[in-house]
């Protein structure tokens, strides 16, 4: 698990840098019909298209925001590291809050000194 853990830091601190800035397939698709134009250092979608109505998310102006960290690209593999320490982090919490649940769950069905049947020798 922990091997699995540091390929996953390794390879999202190295490929983060190779990932490609040009929009993924969605955004292609949402913006068909309209060219991006920069206007004043941000982007305004000229023509019909559906990506013209859309809004930023409230997370849009967070310091991890765009898979950088405060929007310098030169940080693009911490930002992937931390993304990836944060899902490990939320799978470790997940497993333990399963595990504690399935632990309390066999100490109440099974009591000390219960009179269960011994089970059948082959």
């Amino acid at each position: 698990m922990f091997g699995f853990a540091a390929v996953a830091l390794l390879v999202a601190g190295v490929l983060s840098y190779a990932a490609s800035s040009h929009p993924d397939g969605l955004d292609a698709t949402t913006q068909r019909g309209c060219t991006v134009v920069d206007v004043d250092g941000a982007e305004e979608l000229r023509g019909e298209c559906i990506a013209q109505n859309t809004r930023d998310h409230a997370l849009a102006h967070s310091p991890l925001a765009d898979y950088t960290i405060d929007g310098d690209d030169r940080l693009t593999g911490i930002a992937g590291v931390l993304g990836v320490a944060a899902a490990f982090a939320a799978l470790f919490a997940v497993v333990r809050v399963i595990r504690v649940g399935t632990n309390s769950r066999r100490a109440t069905s099974v009591s000390p000194g219960s009179n269960l049947p011994e089970p059948e020798s082959t």
